[in-house]
């Protein structure tokens, strides 16, 4: 599978039924747009300069592991340029927004279009559905973060105002459903009540990246610069700092137990474990493909996915390179459908693809 550009997003989503959908966008051969925000370029990676560096990761996952790949359709999900996407908790809905200034609201069944709601007036950089909920939120360099219900059409419920600086990225509470956060260009973090349209705390700490920490959500990873502190969302103190990143980290998440975190800047990937004091315990080299985004798949936490300049690589933290020595894998094992959706540089979802477990000769 050959993608035009930079992939800047991936997200899973799980269903009842017992396979696995991969879902890729891509750009097609077009000029690109040219960057129209102030620090836009800082925000973004650019191809120029950029070796045309392909990968076979797809072929040697299906040679060498159980996992076995099929094009299911292609769709275009923006006329612009697409920077991030998220699938609802339950799979129900899928949402995309960049360049357009508007979040696409697709149903994660057919991919039919639902309801593109149309409110910032400057490119998204973040979006987040609540969890269990059609109810998701977007941040944007026009400095505000709206709320919106994937079920309703045109205008947000809500606009969060308080940000001086561009806001980067935002995230919700995995069970607090009330409590989001949000950070922007000025290291700033905002803590915020949506029933109560109130910001409740601000503090210092993340410029790029804000995820919390799944199931229990004791604390919040916040990618500034090179580094990634973890601050207890209840206190407020920074517990731990990963350091080990040469350049700026792009991209940050964590593992579905909430025991490791996984993130990548342009030449690498690296991998800490929060019940070890923080401990890097795997690291991996671009090799010239730039790393751009990062995912965990819901299903086997080991298995981390990483959106790259024109592929998306698959690693095993486990065994590092054989996909078939997974743990508990057998050809008997019901999967859950997973589906993961990258979001490129430029504009268009090059293809969906159905992932199986299948027999390996």
């Amino acid at each position: 599978m050959l993608f035009f550009s930079h992939i800047l997003c991936v997200a899973w989503r799980s269903s009842a039924n017992f396979s696995e959908i991969l879902c890729c966008t891509s750009g097609r051969a077009a000029e690109a747009d040219k960057p129209s925000d102030e620090n836009l370029e800082a925000f973004l990676s650019s191809d120029e300069n950029t070796a045309d560096v392909m990968s076979n990761s797809f072929s040697i996952l299906q040679q060498r592991s159980r996992f076995c790949f099929k094009e299911l359709c292609s769709f275009r999900a923006s006329n612009t340029k697409v920077l991030c996407c998220h699938f609802s908790s339950e799979g129900k809905f899928l949402a995309s927004a960049g360049h357009e200034k508007k979040a696409m609201i697709l149903r994660g069944d057919d991919f039919e279009v639902v309801t593109s709601g149309e409110g910032h007036t400057s490119i998204i950089t973040d979006l987040r559905f609540k969890p269990k909920s059609s109810i998701f939120a977007t941040s944007s360099f026009d400095r505000t973060v709206q709320i919106w219900d994937a079920t309703r059409q045109i205008r947000s419920l809500l606009t969060l105002k308080g940000h001086a600086e561009q806001v980067t990225s935002l995230d919700f509470h995995p069970r607090k459903a009330n409590l989001m956060c949000s950070c922007d260009r000025n290291d700033q973090i905002f803590l915020w009540n949506v029933d109560e349209n109130a910001c409740t705390r601000i503090s210092k700490g993340a410029s790029r990246q804000v995820r919390f920490q799944p199931q229990a959500g004791n604390f919040l990873a916040a990618a500034s610069g090179n580094a990634i502190s973890l601050i207890d969302v209840e206190t407020n103190s920074r517990q731990l700092q990963l350091k080990g990143h040469v350049k700026d980290v792009r991209s940050i998440c964590w593992d579905t137990t909430g025991k490791y975190i996984a993130a990548v800047s342009e030449d690498s990937a690296q991998i800490w474990s929060t019940v070890s004091g923080g401990n890097c315990i795997h690291e991996f080299h671009s090799n010239g493909n730039k790393f751009e985004s990062c995912t965990f798949h819901p299903g086997y936490s080991q298995m981390l996915v990483i959106g790259c300049y024109k592929v998306i690589d698959f690693f095993d933290i486990l065994v590092l390179a054989d996909l078939r020595n997974l743990p508990n894998f057998d050809n008997s094992m019901k999967l859950p459908q997973l589906m993961v959706l990258a979001g490129s540089f430029i504009r268009t979802v090059k293809g969906l693809l159905e992932m199986r477990h299948c027999a390996v000769n």
